[in-house]
């Protein structure tokens, strides 16, 4: 049995983590199912979105080891400089 951990964002300020007990060989796309990612009550339309484990792009086909973090990434919908940008204008830090 593999210890994997799935975290995403269904949306801003929100982050959700799920810890799974999958089987050895188990891929990607396995752990997001077992996670509730593909629900459609998860928020998340993947074919928007990255895949990654542990910070580097991976496929939906691809295997997962023992204590991988699978992590999914939403498209930004501003761009970080630009957020800063308005911020600061507002007298936010």
């Amino acid at each position: 049995m593999l210890a994997v951990e799935v975290a995403w964002s269904p949306q801003a300020g929100e982050v959700r983590v799920v810890p799974l007990r999958l089987p050895a060989g188990s891929t990607v796309h396995e752990a997001l199912r077992q996670a509730g990612v593909l629900e459609a009550s998860a928020g998340l339309d993947l074919t928007q979105c990255r895949v990654g484990v542990w910070g580097h792009l991976r496929e939906l086909s691809d295997g997962l080891r023992d204590r991988d973090r699978v992590e999914v990434w939403r498209a930004l919908r501003v761009d970080p400089k630009e957020a800063r940008r308005q911020r600061s204008r507002r007298g936010r830090t």
